[in-house]
């Protein structure tokens, strides 16, 4: 396991992250093997949470982590107001989510793919996308 240390600077974690490329690839094992560990705690991590600047996060959609790169949000609905943590910051804030969204990234080959989440997975997956963004809660 490549288990990375969650980075806490504001500063850092502020850099918009630039896009993932196939030569990246190592950054995945690292940020599943990250989240794993973290099982319990975490229910998603971005890239730059382990000092990646790059469009690559990872969540648990079921029992084992779901990798996306380069990730899109092309259509959403339903806002609401959720209540999130992250590994990165101390406490919990208020933030506008949205019930269902659809989202393209890229898979582990690098092909397109275009698929809609919704719930506490949907949730998850706006967090790690602001990540990418810059976006802290």
């Amino acid at each position: 396991m490549t288990v990375q240390k969650i980075i806490h600077d504001q500063l850092f974690l502020r850099q918009k992250s630039s896009v993932a490329e196939k030569n990246d690839l190592q950054i995945v094992t690292d940020l599943r093997d990250t989240l794993m560990a973290n099982q319990g705690r975490a229910a998603g991590v971005a890239a730059n949470m382990i000092g990646k600047t790059k469009r690559i996060i990872a969540f648990y959609a079921g029992p084992l982590p779901f990798v996306m790169l380069n990730p899109r949000i092309i259509q959403k609905k339903k806002l609401y107001l959720a209540t999130e943590g992250c590994l990165s910051l101390e406490g919990e804030q208020q933030v506008q989510r949205y019930e269902e969204i659809t989202v393209t990234y890229q898979n582990l080959k690098m092909e397109k793919v275009t698929q809609s989440f919704s719930g506490f997975v949907a949730e998850t997956i706006q967090h790690e996308i602001d990540h990418c963004n810059g976006i802290l809660i």
